[in-house]
């Protein structure tokens, strides 16, 4: 009688040992579900933010004066020609814009800290180092390609 009560104890222990088994197997399951539910997430949210859809304007281009250096751009900071800013009416304040000379070809990237060009016609006003860069400064005025990520 008291074998029959130890093996029934011995046999319900391995069943319950079965079960925490089979809860950590599906438990596990469900972890690694779950964690690649995320990693997709997470795929699909970078590509969308990466892919934000790029425009572009053509048009003419100038660059700033010598006179210029050292005043207070209209974003508050100090305009130096030796820094590759530029001036555009609209783009906003710390936009990251690719500009391509088109007559030869070269690009430079500039950010934009400023308003203008104040002259009709043109629609950006580029430091001298991203003239020299792109071979404007011996032009004066060129042509140019440039592009930029759209803010949503």
């Amino acid at each position: 009688m008291l074998q029959k009560g130890v093996a029934r104890r011995k046999r319900k222990k391995k069943e319950r040992k079965l079960q925490l088994n089979s809860l950590e197997s599906n438990f596990g399951a469900f972890l690694r579900l779950n964690n690649m539910k995320i990693v997709i997430l997470f795929f699909v949210a970078v590509s969308l933010f990466a892919c934000s859809p790029k425009t572009s304007q053509t048009g003419k281009a100038s660059f700033y004066a010598d006179k210029f250096n050292g005043r207070k751009t209209a974003s508050g900071i100090t305009f130096r020609n030796s820094k590759k800013i530029a001036a555009h009416k609209t783009l906003p304040f710390g936009t990251k814009v690719k500009v391509t000379n088109l007559s030869n070809g070269k690009s430079t990237k500039v950010v934009i800290q400023d308003r203008g060009p104040h002259v009709a016609g043109r629609i950006i006003d580029l430091s001298k180092k991203s003239a020299k860069k792109i071979g404007l400064v011996n032009q004066g005025v060129g042509s140019v390609k440039i592009e930029y990520k759209k803010k949503r």
